[in-house]
C-alpha cells in the first residue's frame, strides 16, 4: 500500500497562512479560476480533501480535475474521498472493531504482520447505545433487567453513594436544607440531577447535589450487563492507534461529536484544513450544521477509512435550498425540521447534497442548523450542509474556542473561501437545482402514525387521528370498525380508576436523541412544564414518562434554568444518558395497560421527542407512534390523548375548576430565548470536556487485556470471531453463477433495516433466544439485539427477526417463511440453516425502497450469514445498497417498470444467474427460473471499486488481503 506523499501533486498551492504564523494550507481558491469561485462550499471542502490527499494512487489528479469540473462531471463520475476522521457508536462500531480484530487474525494466518492492521485517521468511539430503561419514576421499586447475565458474574460493582429516598427535599433533591416548597414540596418523584463531575444546584438552597438514583441505578446495570463489551472497547483503544473510546453515561454519538470532537478547522503538523468525518450513524449528518463535511456510511465502509482508503462516492449534485423570512413564534425548531423534510423529500433530493444559503440562514441558531441538517437521512440526501458564517464563529466562542483558534480559523476559512457572507455579491456558488422555502409558512406539526415522514399539523391532529382508525391498514390506516372507535376501557392503577381509549398517550419520551441538542425546545418543554405544574395540571401515572438527554449539557441547562424538578413533577425524570426509548429499549408498561389494550384491541399512542417511528419500534403494543417536539411531547402527555384539538379542547383544568388550554402555558420564543441565553453558556460545554476527559471510576476501573491479538473467550455471547474470512485466500476466486437459488423471503415496499436485522429486545420464542437459553442464559439476561452485534452467532439468528415483518409466503406480519423443499413454515434462520445444510443458495424478492431507515451493517451482514447470494429489488437504500456489495451480495434490480408481479414471479420458482468475466457498472444480466422464464435484470453496480470489492468478495476481504 506504498504510495507517493499525499499532496505531491499540488505542492504549489501550499502558502503560509500570515506574516507571523508557522501554519500552512493548501489555497485551493488559486486552483481554476472563475471555475472555484462558482462551485457549492460542500465541493470546496471535496475538492480541498483530494488536493492535499493526492498521491497519484488513491487519488488521482484526475479525480481533482473531476471535482473541480463539478458543474459539468456531477452525476457523471466517481471521486474518492478522504475525510479527516471517524466516529463510531457502539451499537454498530462493536462490529467494525470485532471485524478489525479478526482481521488482525486472517492477516497472521495469511503471513501478515497483524500489528498493521490499526486506524489510519482519528477515530472516536462512543459507547451512548447500551443503555435500557430498567429504572424510571414508575419503575424504580421494580426489579431491572440485567440482560447479559454478566451482572452477577462480573463480581459486586465499586459501589457509588446513593443519597437515601427521605430526602429533605421531598424527594427533588438531596439538598440538606429545610424545605417546604409548597405544591413542589409535594413531589413523590425523584429530582433528576446532574451526571457525575458536573455539579449544579438545587434551585431551592443553591446547594450542590450529587447524581439522580435513577441515573446511578441505570449506569449500574449498564456496566453489569455489558462488562464483556466494555472490556473489549478498553483492548480496542489500548491496542489500535488513533482510537479513543468516550465510555457509557458521557453522551449519544452525534450530540457528543457536536460538543466535544468536532474541530471545524483541522490542525496537523502545522497543516490546517477543514474538519470532516464519516461515521456509523445516520445522524452523523447532524455536524454539517457547523460548516462540517459528514455522513453516516455502513460498519464496513468505515473500516476502509480507518485502513486509510477512501471513500468512493458519485460526484453529488448539490440542491440549493434558500431560506426566506422567519418563523412565527409558535413554531419550534423541530416544525421547522418537519416542515423541510417533507419539502424536501417533495421535490427529491435522494442522493444528493443540500447546502443552504439566504438571508434565512442567518436568522437560525447553530442548534437550529444542527436539527435541520440532522433530518437529512430522512428525506433521502447524503447530507445538508450549512457553509461556516458569523453565527458559527459566535456559537463556536461559547463553548470554549480560544480567540487565536478563532481568528485563525477565521482568516484560513476566507483565504479558501469557505466562509459564508450574505453580503457577499460576487463569486456566490451555483447549485444544480435551486429551490426556496419561505419559514413563515411553516405551522407547528407532528409526524405520524408510522413514519417519520408522514407530517401532520397539530391543529388538523385530532381529525388525521380519527382518519387514521377509519383508513385501511396500510403506511397510516388502522382499520378499526366506526362503532368501536369509541370504545373505552376502564384500568386500576395505583388506587385510581383511569379509563383508556384509542388515541390514549402511554409512552412519552424526551429521548437521547439529537433533537435534544437545542436547547430551545428543550428549554420550552421544561417551562411548559412549569407553568403547567403552577395551574395544577398533570400526567397520568400510568403513562411510562422518560427523559433521556443526549449529554450532560442538557441536564446543566435544565437545572440550572430551574425547570427540571417541574418535568420531574409531570414524569420526566432523568433516567440516564443514552439511546434507550429510540431504539426499543424503553421500560415495559404495566399489566393494568397492557392488558386494557388487549381487551379493547385499543390504539394507543407513544409520543417522543426522536425522529423514528417506525410500527412496533417501541413496543409491540403501541401501534401508532407520533414525532414532536420536546414541548408538544409534553404537552400531549398531560393531554393523555392524541385525539385532542388543542385550540378548542382544555389540557385539563386547574384546582378552582377552570378550563386550562395550551395557549395558556405556551412559552413565549423571547422567554425561551431569554432563559437560553442566560444558561447555555461556556460552562456547559467544559463540563462535559471535563467529564470525557476524567472518565468514570467504574470505567478508569474496568480491566481488559493488551494483547496483540484479542484473546476470543469461547463461552461468550457477546464477542465471537466472526466467520467472515473463514475462507479467505490470497487472491480472490472467480465470480460463482448462482443456480437453482430458493427465495428465502418474498417482501413488499418499504423494507426497513429495522425488519432485517432489528436492534430492540430478544423475543423468547426467537431463534437467538434458542442458542442463548441453550447456553445458559434466561431470558432476564438476553440484553437487546443490538448490544450483541459483537456475536455473529446472535445476529444472524436474529436477522429478518422483526415481528413486523410481512413475508408474502406466509401472508401476515411474522419473522417466518417456507423451506420449500420441505414444506415446513420455520423461522428464518431455520429455514435458512436447512437450505445451506442441502447446499442450496438464497435470493430475496423485494419491492422498492428496500433497506430503508438507518445505517445498519447487520442487515447486510445477516443475509450474507445465512446464505443469501443475492437481492433483487424494484430500487434500493443507498448505504443498504453499499451494504450489500460491500459484504459480498448482489443487489439485482428489476428493469423500470417491472416487478415481481408483473413477470408473474410466485417466489417459489428457484432462479439462476451467471456472471460475465467482465461485469461492468449497471450492466443487464438474464435469470431464468425453473418454470422455464427469462428476464433481465440490472446489476446495481455503480462504479469499477464496487465491482472490483463484489469480486474480492466483498470489503472485508479486499482490505484484509492488502496486508497479506
Amino acid at each position: 500500500m506504498d504510495a507517493p506523499k499525499a499532496g505531491y501533486a499540488f505542492e504549489y498551492l501550499i502558502e503560509t497562512l500570515n506574516d507571523s504564523s508557522h501554519k500552512k494550507f493548501f489555497d485551493i481558491s488559486k486552483l481554476g479560476g472563475t471555475k472555484y469561485d462558482v462551485l457549492p462550499y460542500s465541493i470546496r471542502v471535496l475538492l480541498e480533501a483530494a488536493v492535499r490527499n493526492c498521491d497519484g494512487f488513491l487519488m488521482k489528479k484526475e479525480d481533482v480535475m473531476n471535482i473541480l469540473d463539478w458543474k459539468t462531471k456531477q452525476s457523471n463520475v466517481e471521486v474518492p474521498f478522504f475525510p479527516a476522521r471517524v466516529l463510531l457508536q457502539d451499537f454498530t462500531g462493536i462490529p467494525a472493531m470485532v471485524d478489525f480484530a479478526a482481521m488482525r487474525e486472517a492477516v497472521k494466518t495469511l503471513g501478515g504482520d497483524p500489528k498493521k492492521v490499526h486506524p489510519a485517521c482519528p477515530t472516536d468511539l462512543t459507547v451512548d447505545h447500551s443503555l435500557q430503561i430498567d429504572f424510571s419514576k414508575c419503575a424504580i421499586q421494580n426489579a431491572p433487567n440485567p440482560g447479559g447475565g454478566d451482572l452477577q458474574k462480573a463480581g459486586k460493582l465499586s459501589p457509588l453513594k446513593v443519597q437515601p429516598k427521605k430526602l429533605p427535599c421531598r424527594g427533588q433533591t438531596a439538598c440538606r436544607g429545610s424545605c417546604d416548597s409548597g405544591e413542589l414540596g409535594r413531589n413523590s418523584g425523584t429530582f433528576s440531577s446532574q451526571i457525575e463531575n458536573t455539579p449544579i444546584l438545587c434551585p431551592f438552597h443553591l446547594q450542590p447535589v450529587p447524581e439522580p438514583e435513577t441515573v446511578l441505578k441505570n449506569q449500574e446495570v449498564e456496566f453489569g450487563r455489558n462488562r464483556e463489551r466494555l472490556q473489549f472497547f478498553k483492548w480496542s483503544s489500548r491496542v489500535f492507534k488513533n482510537v479513543a473510546v468516550i465510555p457509557p453515561g458521557t453522551g449519544m454519538a452525534h450530540q457528543v461529536n457536536l460538543e466535544y470532537l468536532s474541530r471545524v478547522v483541522f490542525e496537523e503538523k502545522d497543516l490546517l484544513f477543514p474538519d470532516s468525518v464519516v461515521g456509523t450513524d445516520s445522524h452523523i449528518t447532524m455536524v454539517n450544521g457547523l460548516g462540517i463535511l459528514g455522513w453516516g456510511v455502513g460498519g464496513i465502509e468505515t473500516e476502509a477509512v480507518m485502513l486509510g482508503l477512501p471513500v468512493s462516492l458519485t460526484l453529488p449534485e448539490v440542491v440549493g435550498c434558500e431560506l426566506t423570512g422567519s418563523s412565527n413564534p409558535f413554531v419550534t425548531s423541530i416544525d421547522v425540521v418537519l416542515g423541510i423534510t417533507k419539502h424536501l423529500r417533495q421535490v427529491g433530493v435522494a442522493g444528493k447534497f443540500v447546502e443552504f444559503f439566504g438571508s434565512g440562514v442567518s436568522q437560525l441558531s447553530i442548534v437550529d442548523r444542527t436539527t435541520i441538517a440532522n433530518m437529512c437521512p430522512e428525506y433521502g440526501a447524503i447530507l445538508s450542509f450549512f457553509p461556516v458564517d458569523n453565527v458559527t464563529l459566535k456559537h463556536l466562542e461559547h463553548t470554549g474556542f480560544s480567540k487565536a483558534k478563532l481568528e485563525s480559523m477565521e482568516t484560513y476559512l476566507k483565504a479558501v473561501k469557505l466562509f459564508r457572507n450574505d453580503q457577499n455579491s460576487s463569486g456566490k456558488p451555483e447549485y444544480s437545482q435551486v429551490i426556496q422555502i419561505n419559514l413563515n409558512s411553516i405551522v407547528p406539526s407532528v409526524s405520524g402514525p408510522k413514519r417519520p415522514q408522514d407530517r401532520v399539523a397539530v391543529t388538523d391532529m385530532k381529525s388525521d387521528f380519527q382518519a387514521c382508525l377509519n383508513e385501511k391498514v396500510g403506511f397510516k390506516g388502522f382499520q378499526i370498525a366506526a362503532e368501536k372507535q369509541k370504545d373505552i376501557v376502564s384500568i386500576h392503577y395505583e388506587g385510581s380508576e383511569y379509563k383508556l381509549s384509542h388515541g390514549s398517550v402511554v409512552i412519552a419520551a424526551v429521548i437521547s436523541c439529537t433533537n435534544n441538542c437545542n436547547p430551545s425546545v428543550m428549554l420550552a418543554a421544561g417551562l411548559l412544564a412549569k407553568k403547567a405544574v403552577e395551574a395544577g395540571l398533570r400526567v397520568k401515572p400510568y403513562i411510562r414518562t422518560s427523559l433521556s438527554p443526549g449529554s450532560g449539557m442538557v441536564t446543566h441547562y435544565l437545572s440550572s434554568s430551574g425547570v427540571l424538578p417541574y418535568l420531574s413533577k409531570l414524569g420526566f425524570e432523568i433516567v440516564g444518558y443514552g439511546c434507550s426509548t429510540c431504539v426499543g429499549n424503553t421500560a415495559p408498561l404495566s399489566e393494568a395497560v397492557l392488558n386494557a389494550v388487549k381487551q379493547g384491541d385499543l390504539v394507543t399512542c407513544g409520543i417522543l421527542s426522536g425522529n423514528k417511528n417506525f410500527e412496533g419500534r417501541l413496543c409491540d403494543c403501541v401501534r401508532a407512534n407520533y414525532l414532536a417536539s420536546p414541548p408538544l411531547v409534553v404537552a400531549y402527555a398531560i393531554a393523555g390523548t392524541v385525539n385532542i384539538d388543542f385550540q378548542t379542547e382544555p389540557l385539563g383544568t386547574d384546582p378552582t375548576g377552570k378550563n386550562i388550554y395550551l395557549h395558556d402555558i405556551w412559552p413565549s420564543r423571547e422567554e425561551v430565548h431569554r432563559v437560553e441565553e442566560e444558561h447555555v453558556i461556556l460552562s456547559m460545554f467544559k463540563a462535559l470536556k471535563d467529564k470525557i476527559e476524567m472518565g468514570n471510576k467504574r470505567w478508569n476501573s474496568l480491566e481488559a487485556p493488551d494483547s496483540v491479538l484479542f484473546p476470543w473467550d469461547l463461552k461468550s455471547t457477546y464477542i465471537r470471531c466472526p466467520s467472515f474470512f473463514d475462507k479467505l485466500t490470497k487472491e480472490p476466486v472467480a465470480l460463482q453463477a448462482i443456480e437453482n437459488a430458493h427465495v428465502l423471503l418474498y417482501l413488499g415496499d418499504s423494507v426497513t433495516t429495522d425488519h432485517i436485522s432489528p436492534a430492540g429486545s430478544i423475543a423468547r420464542n426467537s431463534a437467538a433466544a434458542k442458542y442463548l437459553t441453550n447456553r445458559g442464559l434466561t431470558p432476564r439476561e438476553f440484553n437487546s439485539y443490538g448490544a450483541r452485534r459483537g456475536n455473529d452467532a446472535v445476529m444472524t439468528r436474529g436477522t429478518f427477526a422483526n415481528i413486523k415483518l410481512f413475508n408474502k409466503f406466509i401472508g401476515k406480519p411474522a419473522p417466518k417463511t417456507i423451506h420449500f423443499p420441505s414444506g415446513q413454515t420455520l423461522d428464518v434462520f431455520e429455514a435458512a440453516e436447512l437450505y445451506q445444510k442441502e447446499g442450496i443458495p438464497l435470493i430475496i424478492l423485494a419491492g422498492k425502497k428496500y433497506g430503508s431507515g438507518n445505517s445498519r451493517d447487520w442487515a447486510a451482514k445477516g443475509p450474507y450469514l445465512l446464505g443469501v447470494k443475492a437481492v433483487l429489488a424494484e430500487s434500493y437504500e443507498k448505504i443498504h445498497k453499499d451494504h450489500l456489495i460491500g459484504i459480498g451480495i448482489a443487489p439485482l434490480q428489476f428493469l423500470p417498470g417491472e416487478n415481481a408481479d408483473s413477470l408473474g414471479l410466485s417466489g417459489r420458482e428457484t432462479f439462476s444467474l451467471t456472471f460475465p468475466e467482465e461485469l461492468s457498472p449497471g450492466i443487464t444480466l438474464n435469470i431464468q427460473t425453473s418454470t422455464g422464464k427469462v428476464f433481465s435484470v440490472i446489476a446495481s453496480f455503480e462504479d469499477d471499486v464496487e465491482i472490483t470489492l463484489y469480486k474480492h468478495g466483498g470489503l472485508l476481504n479486499f482490505v484484509a488481503r492488502k496486508f497479506s
